[in-house]
């Protein structure tokens, strides 16, 4: 199976279902500490020693999520980055959020 880190996002097409069930769990595996919250979205926490730390990842995760043309919901405070992962045009979970998944984790977190 390719690396997902190694993919590129690619704009969803209109009709395209969300994946589900095996398609899901075979991708998470792929995945460093992501749970697939009621088949629908990724979520992971990260944690780090203060503020500051916490704000830098979070400009590293914009900025790749620009690169990519897909974009996280981001959530942060001192010590603490939520990420949450799903493509909105189809409601559900689609390779794109798998592939900003594997790339957030090849982010440096310090």
């Amino acid at each position: 199976m390719e690396d997902l880190g190694q993919k590129t996002c690619t704009p969803c097409k209109v009709g395209a279902e969300p994946l589900k069930g095996d398609a899901i769990r075979k991708r998470l595996d792929q995945l460093d500490g992501w749970e697939a919250v009621e088949e629908h979205h990724l979520r992971k926490e990260f944690s780090f020693p203060d503020f500051q730390e916490a704000l830098n990842f979070v400009n590293r995760v914009g900025d790749l999520a620009e690169q990519q043309g897909h974009h996280p919901w981001i959530s942060f405070t001192y010590g603490k980055v939520v990420i949450e992962l799903h493509t909105h045009k189809i409601d559900g979970l689609h390779d794109n959020d798998f592939i900003l998944a594997a790339k957030i984790d090849d982010l440096p977190l310090g």
